[in-house]
């Protein structure tokens, strides 16, 4: 194992491009511990620590912990003196920080993510959160107060966990066996492990995209387990493999088969080194559990009490600050394409997208908007200046937007002629990352060698936000900005320009690119490039029955459509003795990204901040964009991310796939991020890489309408996929764009509640039906908060007609489900799943019973003409004949705080009230009012006087009020009898 385990070291810490004599010194000295005796490799033996010097306070304690026997040195040097401080940081938060104590290991610096400040009131005593402890050797465990006798939120001991040594539990993977649970801690290699509940209900890890769903596999009921590696990279949209970004929190929701009945909570270990978190349940194990392996920094803990899968994601975002607010128009409809086109055509697609009657909010441009693809520049041939100036003020005076793309890789000059202001005025403002001798660090990106922005500078916000004011001065007046490629991405590894003829390597090209992959059941061979769901009248679905029957028909209970797939040979796997070179996926930690001595201003090498690349970027750029957009609420779209940076940045699911499996990932991907506190998420619509087809981008467009980034995206030679260009396609998106637009107040107030409070605006189906087992693997539907649920097809079908959607509406009948369109109750299957008709350009969409919503009554093609226009109310009884609902409503533009109004609706004993308090005035009326759930009144009446203007549906026991001219600045009550 020892040449294993060099293999892993040895790739931890590369040097500049040719320093092989240099890089071998220093590999043999990182496989020993310093004196010439190679590491052990095995933490069988490793002593464990010592707790003492133990001294409490109103908020907590501290304590020493001292190495309790001979160092181990399994993988690094053991740090014999750690000190523990425990922080009852409120009723339902408990923070748990181990570290050295002389400070040498890193810590993510409160310059970069700000943490709660000690509180100012004890919490000891009546926490949920309850701080347990072994002194010899040292464990501790996390139980609740309000239930002693459960089994431990986390539990260290060893004596919970399963008896070691456990082989791998993958044969071919010596690092996936457990050879003991002691603590370790070394300066590269930190180990703890807490046991779980059999089989519980496990959320979060990521970024991934998991093959076992939303909820991660976690080794139980056929599952192989889970091994999250977080380690940022450049790579497209893998299946179980690390990512773009780096989210070490994770949700339980624990459910006891006894008592019926569920409760969740939540841990964050606020890390940014690379490691990987196992969840496993080894063979004859009577608990699952899960163990954090991490080659550097601390142990920093947070846990969560909830009890409610929405309150442990609110007092996460609590301690990492709750997403930013985003602008209205944000949620509107968003259009970009990669490759082959100019000015002129972007012209030509907004026209056409007007003229097909299909609402667009903003037009992006992707790297081809660049001159020889450099950040803050414009082709001159494609996208000359003055040309584009225009193009973005004309998009501005329909009240529409622009955004463009910057990518983080920054192009040097070639020459002594060569003129490129923003590489050199970084040069003079000193904000590249370097080389340890001090030297440019290089990689290579689109535009050939690049260096790299170091987010440590204490002059990079000054430089960075120079370099957008004057991209705007050169006409690209843009409304937002999109982040791409800051994992950081390069193209080749270490320095890889250092010392080279800077002349020598030109610009990337794609052209010639042709893209040949389709969607699963579309024969380009047979049916041609169109794309078209019929050809001559036939339809071109052209799966095998059986093979049809693997892609649609398996529904079981976990409402999943793809195959259960393996985690081996995929991982990422950091150290334990695995050789990383066996991982054909992306190989060195290096690999395509800086290497991991790059230097950063403070001291800092790239080996611990790698993982908060992207954040840093997004909170750098936020600010740019507030000073260069003053008073106005910033729109950023970022790729990598880490926790923290939904107070920065929205963030879309990357190069994901023109494929009906992808469409499905896509709605895990939104779900697992508004844990992580970026709700402002979305995939590239109908798929990035790969041609898409008629049917699949017509679902797709459905599916995006209601998730909270809504953009249509491809790559550069792909068949062209705006919504105009199939008129089902155009169909579809006009019903659910319209739909979307309706529910614009709504979705505002979710993410308003999102900004104040941390709430999370899209939930898996158990966070509001937590007691229904059935729900916790359902990954295909989603609720947007209370009162709707959404359902989409995520497989192509074998007819036009009559096509079905196989769903669970949740609440055992005892929720009243309510179709968006018809307004019709749902009969609803108790548990199990219902029979939905999905024809196409139809998504189902149900409204669920003692919910009231605030609706914009006639969609616009803007958001602003949509807010322009009068408001509706749609009221939605239970069987009690009650409702509540509540919105929040302000200029949608203004940077907060500032002016706003709260709303509140409540139906109760035949009567309607609203509440109106704030100091934002309202200028549209509340034209209509539906009230959904009543039976046939014999008079009603608007603020106490009778009126005729009203009808009612018997078929769907509908009321509706026309003309009421509500003014919504005040109080309101509406009656019937």
């Amino acid at each position: 194992m020892f040449t294993l385990l060099l293999s892993v070291l040895y790739t931890l810490v590369p040097t500049v491009w040719g320093e092989v004599s240099q890089r071998a010194t220093l590999g043999n000295k990182l496989a020993s511990n310093g004196t010439g005796t190679p590491y052990s490799m095995n933490v069988t033996d490793c002593p464990g620590y010592t707790l003492g010097s133990l001294q409490e306070s109103d908020i907590g304690l501290t304590a020493q912990l001292t190495l309790a026997g001979p160092a181990c040195n399994a993988f690094g040097l053991d740090i014999a003196n750690l000190t523990i401080e425990v922080t009852y940081q409120s009723q339902s938060t408990l923070h748990v920080k181990i570290y050295d104590t002389a400070n040498q290991q890193f810590t993510i610096p409160e310059s970069v993510i700000e943490r709660p400040a000690a509180p100012t009131t004890s919490y000891t005593g009546n926490s949920d959160l309850v701080f347990n402890f072994d002194a010899a050797p040292f464990a501790f465990w996390i139980t609740r107060r309000s239930d002693p006798d459960a089994m431990p939120l986390f539990d260290t001991r060893t004596s919970s966990l399963p008896p070691t040594p456990i082989p791998p539990f993958n044969a071919s993977d010596p690092s996936t066996a457990f050879d003991g649970f002691p603590l370790v801690f070394e300066d590269q290699y930190l180990q703890v492990a807490s046991a779980l509940p059999y089989g519980t209900n496990i959320y979060g890890l990521g970024e991934v995209i998991a093959s076992s769903g939303f909820r991660r596999d976690i080794g139980t009921d056929g599952g192989v387990g889970t091994i999250q590696t977080h380690w940022a990279r450049d790579v497209a949209d893998p299946i179980d493999q690390n990512m773009y970004g780096s989210h070490p929190i994770y949700v339980e929701h624990r459910y006891n088969a006894t008592t019926g009945k569920a409760s969740a909570s939540g841990v964050l270990l606020l890390s940014s080194a690379g490691s990987d978190t196992f969840l496993q349940t080894p063979p004859n194990s009577k608990v699952s559990l899960i163990e954090y392996r991490m080659i550097g920094g601390i142990l920093d803990f947070y846990f969560f009490s909830g009890p409610s899968d929405a309150e442990v994601i609110a007092q996460y975002g609590s301690v990492i600050g709750y997403p930013m607010w985003q602008p209205a128009w944000g949620f509107g409809f968003h259009l970009c394409r990669w490759g082959y086109h100019n000015v002129s055509d972007d012209i030509e697609n907004v026209a056409q997208m007007r003229a097909a009657g299909i609402p667009l909010e903003v037009q992006w441009n992707d790297i081809d908007l660049y001159h020889a693809y450099r950040d803050f520049t414009t082709d001159p041939v494609s996208f000359p200046g003055d040309e584009l100036r225009a193009f973005i003020q004309e998009l501005a005076a329909n009240n529409q937007h622009y955004i463009p793309i910057v990518d983080v890789g920054v192009a040097i000059t070639v020459n002594s002629t060569d003129v490129y202001d923003p590489f050199t005025r970084g040069v003079e403002e000193d904000v590249w990352i370097k080389n340890p001798d001090g030297s440019l660090y290089l990689g290579q990106v689109w535009p050939g060698y690049t260096v790299f922005p170091d987010w440590f500078s204490e002059n990079i916000l000054s430089v960075w936000t120079e370099a957008l004011r004057n991209w705007t001065e050169m006409g690209v007046e843009f409304s937002g900005i999109w982040l791409d490629m800051n994992e950081a991405s390069s193209f080749c590894s270490d320095s890889c320009g250092t010392g080279a003829n800077y002349s020598a390597l030109a610009p990337l090209s794609v052209a010639g690119t042709v893209v040949t992959g389709y969607p699963e059941c579309y024969n380009e061979t047979i049916w041609g490039p169109s794309g078209n769901m019929t050809i001559n009248g036939t339809y071109t679905n052209s799966c095998t029955t059986s093979s049809t029957t693997t892609l649609v028909e398996r529904r079981d209970v976990e409402g999943r459509g793809v195959e259960r797939r393996g985690v081996g040979a995929v991982l990422f796997v950091l150290y334990y003795g695995f050789d990383l070179t066996r991982n054909k996926a992306i190989g060195s930690l290096y690999r395509n990204t800086l290497a991991t001595n790059a230097t950063h201003s403070g001291g800092y090498a790239e080996l611990d901040v790698h993982n908060m690349f992207g954040f840093m970027e997004e909170k750098t750029t936020h600010l740019a964009i507030q000073s260069i957009i003053p008073g106005k609420r910033p729109f950023l779209i970022s790729r990598s991310t880490f926790p923290s940076a939904g107070k920065w940045t929205g963030h879309w699911l990357g190069d994901n796939y023109s494929k009906w499996q992808y469409m499905y990932l896509n709605i895990q991907g939104v779900l697992q991020f508004q844990i992580y506190q970026i709700p402002m998420v979305g995939a590239d619509t109908c798929g990035f890489n790969d041609n898409t087809d008629e049917e699949l981008c017509n679902r797709w467009m459905q599916l995006s309408a209601f998730v909270p980034f809504y953009r249509n995206h491809n790559t550069y030679a792909a068949l062209p996929q705006e919504p105009y260009r199939w008129e089902s396609v155009a169909n579809a998106s006009r019903i659910a764009i319209a739909a979307r637009y309706s529910l614009l107040p709504y979705w505002y107030t979710l993410f308003a509640n999102a900004s104040m409070a941390g709430l999370p605006p899209v939930r898996a189906l158990f966070y509001e039906f937590p007691d229904e087992p059935e729900l916790f693997t359902v990954d295909r539907q989603w609720l947007e908060l209370r009162p709707s649920t959404v359902t989409v097809q995520t497989s192509p079908m074998t007819s036009l007609i009559d096509i079905l959607s196989y769903r669970y509406l949740p609440g055992r009948g005892s929720v009243i489900w309510r179709d968006w369109y018809t307004h019709g109750a749902v009969n609803a299957t108790s548990g199990g799943n219902t029979t939905l008709d999905a024809p196409i350009s139809h998504i189902n969409v149900h409204i669920r019973d003692n919910s009231v919503l605030l609706l914009h009554q006639e969609p616009g093609y803007t958001i602003y003409e949509t807010r322009e226009g009068p408001y509706s109310l749609l009221v939605s009884l239970n069987a009690a004949g009650t409702a509540f609902g509540t919105a929040y409503v302000d200029d949608g533009i203004s940077f907060p705080p500032g002016p706003s109004r709260n709303l509140t609706f409540q139906a109760a004993e035949s009567t309607l009230k609203i509440q109106s308090e704030g100091a934002y005035g309202i200028a549209q009326k509340l034209e209509t009012i539906t009230v959904l759930g009543v039976q046939k009144p014999a008079q009603v009446e608007l603020q106490g006087s009778s009126t005729d203007g009203w009808t009612y549906n018997e078929a769907t026991e509908e009321l509706v009020v026309s003309n009421a001219s509500v003014d919504l600045n005040g109080q309101f009550t509406l009656a019937w009898k």
